[in-house]
């Protein structure tokens, strides 16, 4: 595992350190992922469906439980419930 160090900008850009730039070029689309105060960073054009898949699924998972957690939950049968999940 490779370590560096890097700071932001007052305009939000970070610098990826010249050693951590090897196999990305310029333009190219990276992912980041904020999760308990680590960021992951990773190429864009390396992510399989699943993983995609996966990100909206927590995305949307994470919006829910703010809802609970601001009273604004939904209550519904099971059959309907399903029939919710299947439309996201």
């Amino acid at each position: 595992m490779d370590v560096a160090i890097t700071k932001m900008s007052s305009k939000g850009q970070v610098v990826i350190p010249v050693e951590m730039r090897a196999g990305i070029i310029e333009g190219e689309k990276l992912l980041i992922i904020q999760n308990d105060g680590q960021l992951i960073m990773k190429k864009a054009n390396k992510l399989d469906s699943n993983l995609m898949a996966d990100l909206e699924f927590a995305k949307k998972t994470n919006e829910a439980w703010k809802r609970i957690e601001e009273g604004k939950g939904v209550r519904m049968d099971f059959d309907d419930f399903i029939d919710e999940m299947k439309k996201w």
